[in-house]
């Protein structure tokens, strides 16, 4: 089992501009200090022909960085057409594919693939049966609170990570919100959720912030940040940290994790910096401490 600590950079889930994307993950690769990005469409096929071409370019430059690159798969699956994109993508075994839907768990059975955090582990058991159709990695929903992740770390046999970084995604639904919003229909929804490429914040009758929402997932409002927790998680047997991917500077984002992560920050300097690059965004850690999600716990 592995016990260096490692950075993951998950899917993009916004719908940001095919050269933006480009030149999003081009940056990622000469100076993020991250050991994996994700790779693909998860929550919006309809969004990927825009830059489907664009993804041999920028798996090549990562892995020319260095860095492992990994398949993502759709959260929510609903027409053939999608579980034959999946089946096409599991035919190929030069690719390391992170299934988020258990259609994809079906085709990969029986070969490498690692779980992606829309597939939910809540128990031993659960986890058992992923590593037996082939699963080599877990990525752990952002619900569980710490003393879940301890018992499923002392359990497992293949490495685990956990989200530490950016909105939480907490639901799918088979509508678009995107396209309700602007009173479209889904399949004309003329892509406006590109107007929001951080997402579409929603907020209570009394004007607070609630939740956040993308086409057809809804998010947390506030970003997670589990940078005071992260000697903790190592404690419990997680080396593996995912950051999601915002409209801010993520370089800067992963050097302040790397740096608490190698002890050259204090994970109090390091949360003091993470807020003033993320502009007026709440933070939450509140999931992992038991409690209410958009909560921020300070330890």
């Amino acid at each position: 089992m592995e016990t260096t600590s490692k950075l993951t950079l998950g899917p993009v889930f916004f719908n940001w501009a095919p050269e933006k994307l480009r030149d999003f993950y081009f940056r990622i690769a000469d100076q993020a200090p991250v050991d994996t990005v994700c790779l693909g469409e998860v929550i919006c096929s309809k969004r990927l022909p825009f830059y489907e071409g664009l993804i041999p370019d920028i798996a090549e430059r990562l892995e020319a960085s260095g860095k492992e690159v990994i398949f993502s798969t759709l959260a929510l699956v609903m027409n053939e057409r999608e579980v034959s994109a999946i089946y096409a993508l599991s035919q190929k075994p030069e690719f390391y594919i992170e299934a988020n839907d258990t259609s994809a768990i079906s085709c990969l059975k029986g070969r490498r693939f690692a779980v992606g955090p829309f597939i939910n582990v809540y128990n031993e058991a659960t986890m058992d049966y992923l590593i037996g159709c082939g699963a080599d990695r877990i990525c752990l929903t952002c619900e569980l609170p710490s003393r879940s992740i301890r018992i499923l770390a002392e359990h497992s046999t293949v490495p685990l990570e956990l989200q530490v970084f950016g909105r939480m995604p907490l639901a799918l639904s088979a509508r678009c919100y995107h396209a309700r919003l602007h009173s479209l229909h889904k399949d004309g929804c003329q892509f406006v959720c590109d107007q929001d490429p951080d997402g579409r914040s929603v907020e209570t009758l009394e004007g607070d912030g609630f939740l956040t929402i993308n086409g057809i997932q809804t998010m947390s409002h506030s970003y997670v940040s589990l940078l005071a927790e992260l000697r903790e998680l190592q404690d419990i047997g997680v080396y593996r940290f995912r950051l999601s991917p915002q409209d801010v500077d993520m370089v800067g984002v992963a050097q302040i994790f790397r740096q608490v992560l190698d002890h050259r920050l204090d994970p109090g300097e390091g949360q003091n910096q993470l807020e003033t690059l993320s502009g007026n965004v709440a933070f939450s850690n509140g999931f992992y401490h038991g409690g209410e999600g958009c909560h921020y716990i300070n330890p």
